[in-house]
């Protein structure tokens, strides 16, 4: 172990490290520069906002690099063959392309890896910013909470920073154990769990209740919990690539029950392309993982249009602005099932083009920013005494 720690080249994490902060610096003097003279909760939610923005970009550009097959561009972690840039690893670089011209590593998917972790970086760098100025106010608001003033918790920013940290550690296994399906596809949940994180978050500083029945809060939790679970499904899809088992719809393979084995497409401890003993992992069990994501997807959707109706029906029944808001809620649901449903589709009837497959991952990621949003505004209405 104490060889182990010895023999760790420092040099490219502290360079990595730079980078991070030099990238989350620009959006930071913008937001230093847009909040000037506001008080300390609105800066501490316009610095969540940014981060939540950032963070769902984050996850575009992470999906890109997957697609791009560029999560091995850099073999090594922190840096890039011991260096922080693919500029350093120039003849690294150029050997490894010139051996296996459309291999894992060529100059291209490099620079797309490193800005994954560049940018990863400038979020994380955010949220350091974020949790300090976090205790800081807090620090600062004894005599505000003493006289009952609310005064945002500094324990959210803090766990958003455990959160990205331990993301963090996954990207890096990502890429150390060579694109590991079940590290890969928890890479991708837990980037998805960071930003439903952060827009909790940035309602907890500045609550907007929403009063919906108990039976409709119930619903929409659990619908939450269904999109999660099929988003799982997605991830599995793509880090397994099983997108093109199936190249037609509504049948798979020209048949509506395929040849499937679902017992090694769901073995979720084992090697990218290897089966439960080891072998290749046979093309029944792609298909099998394709099946799942679709029957998945086709439960998402009958739940999504079951729960657009009953919101839709709440605001026929009442004329508050509670019930607006749920016609509202309604149709953005709508859209973005719709989103899902064209991109999904596409992917799978066009062979997976890179922006059918981009626009699916970034639908997957508004749906669970806007169930976290309407979770968090329903948890301050409960919160919240209703007015008489």
């Amino acid at each position: 172990m104490n060889g182990l720690a010895i023999g760790f080249d420092f040099e490219p994490l502290l360079e990595l490290l730079a980078m991070a902060a030099l990238v989350g610096a620009v959006p930071l003097l913008w937001w230093q520069w847009r909040h000037r003279g506001d008080p300390a909760a609105v800066r501490l939610r316009g610095l969540t906002v940014l981060a939540t923005f950032l963070t769902f970009d984050l996850i575009l550009i992470g999906a890109l690099t997957r697609l791009t097959d560029s999560g091995l561009g850099c073999p090594d972690w922190p840096g890039c063959y011991g260096n922080a840039s693919p500029i350093g690893a120039h003849a690294e670089i150029l050997a490894a392309q010139t051996a296996m011209p459309t291999g894992p590593v060529t100059h291209g998917k490099a620079w797309m890896e490193m800005l994954h972790r560049y940018m990863a970086g400038g979020v994380g760098f955010l949220l350091v910013v974020l949790a300090v100025l976090s205790w800081r106010v807090w620090s600062r608001g004894r005599a505000d909470r003493a006289r009952g003033a609310t005064v945002p918790s500094p324990w959210w920013a803090t766990l958003s920073l455990a959160w990205v940290l331990v993301q963090g550690l996954f990207g890096a296994w990502t890429v150390t154990m060579k694109l590991f399906p079940a590290i890969v596809t928890l890479h991708l949940l837990l980037a998805l769990g960071l930003l439903m994180l952060l827009a909790w978050q940035a309602e907890a500083y500045a609550p907007r209740p929403l009063r919906w029945p108990a039976g409709l809060r119930r619903a929409f939790a659990a619908f939450t919990l269904l999109a999660i679970g099929q988003v799982a499904l997605g991830g599995w899809v793509s880090t397994n690539y099983a997108v093109l088992a199936c190249q037609d719809f509504p049948t798979c393979q020209g048949r509506w029950l395929p040849s499937a084995d679902f017992a090694q497409g769901f073995t979720l401890w084992r090697e990218l392309g290897r089966g439960a003993h080891g072998g290749w992992l046979p093309f029944e069990a792609l298909t099998a993982i394709h099946l799942a994501h679709r029957a998945g997807a086709m439960i998402v959707f009958a739940a999504m249009l079951a729960l657009a109706w009953a919101l839709w029906r709440l605001g026929a029944t009442r004329r508050d602005d509670d019930s607006r808001e749920a016609r509202r809620w309604a149709r953005r649901l709508l859209a973005v099932g719709a989103w899902q449903l064209a991109s999904g589709l596409s992917n799978v009837v066009l062979g997976w083009p890179l922006l059918a497959a981009l626009a699916h991952t970034g639908g997957a990621a508004a749906l669970l920013l806007m169930c976290s949003l309407v979770l968090a505004r329903l948890r301050a209405g409960i919160l919240t005494v209703s007015p008489t």
